[in-house]
């Protein structure tokens, strides 16, 4: 499952493994078609931390091909392995027409994400904010029902969010136990003053005297 970081973008894969001496990498795909998006020429912005000499900049596809039913892409200026190391973990982003965009399953715009509902058995626990676009998966960032500030970081993996409904503005999660159940208030812990006033009812409590007249503690007379 994917989100869209911008309306004018399409996630297509991710740069999974260095390939061989050649400067060949491995790729995990994430669309439908991708003899049609791998295509030589085609240009990708690449997703990668700040700290990567590659922020901020795209690649071109040189060749594509399958090799033992594995999609291996060759892009322009990577020709040997230490420089596809260089770039491995990269996601593949293409400039795509919102209108225009071809239809792919579990596929959204952030836009589209964002303020839906997040449903748990049938409950509305919370709604998303926002979606973060990390090298390993999506995550979907969700602001419980009552919990103030506090959010909820949810992988965005069918396993855990196996329906994402637009037209009725919800997104089904099956989280983990504890997933949202740790974020609910703990009671309230009692303040030393009232814990002295318990402490002394006890003792009142103890030195009453017994429903025989006996004194609460020595044990009452026998018949």
């Amino acid at each position: 499952m994917a989100a869209k970081p911008a309306r004018t973008q399409l996630r297509v894969g991710r740069l999974v493994k260095a390939h061989g001496l050649k400067g060949a990498l491995k790729v995990e795909l994430y669309t439908d078609d991708p003899d049609g998006r791998f295509v030589p020429g085609a240009v990708f912005t690449l997703q990668v931390p700040e700290s990567s000499p590659w922020h901020g900049q795209t690649v071109t596809v040189r060749e594509f091909k399958w090799l033992n039913s594995n999609p291996v892409v060759f892009l322009e200026g990577i020709d040997d392995r230490s420089a596809a190391e260089t770039i491995v973990r990269a996601i593949l982003w293409v400039d795509q027409d919102e209108q225009s965009a071809p239809v792919e399953d579990d596929a959204w715009y952030d836009h589209q994400l964002v303020g839906l509902d997040i449903v748990r058995d049938d409950v509305i626990v919370g709604r998303l904010i926002r979606v973060d676009h990390l090298p390993a998966q999506d995550l979907l960032i969700v602001r419980p029902v009552d919990a103030g500030d506090r959010e909820i970081l949810v992988p965005f993996v069918k396993a855990i969010v196996p329906e994402v409904d637009i037209a009725a503005g919800r997104i089904i999660v099956t989280p983990p136990a504890g997933l949202f159940e740790e974020l609910e208030p703990e009671p309230e812990e009692r303040s030393d003053s009232q814990a002295d006033v318990d402490d002394g009812s006890d003792a009142r409590d103890a030195d009453a005297p017994g429903t025989d007249g006996s004194d609460a503690g020595e044990p009452s007379a026998s018949a």
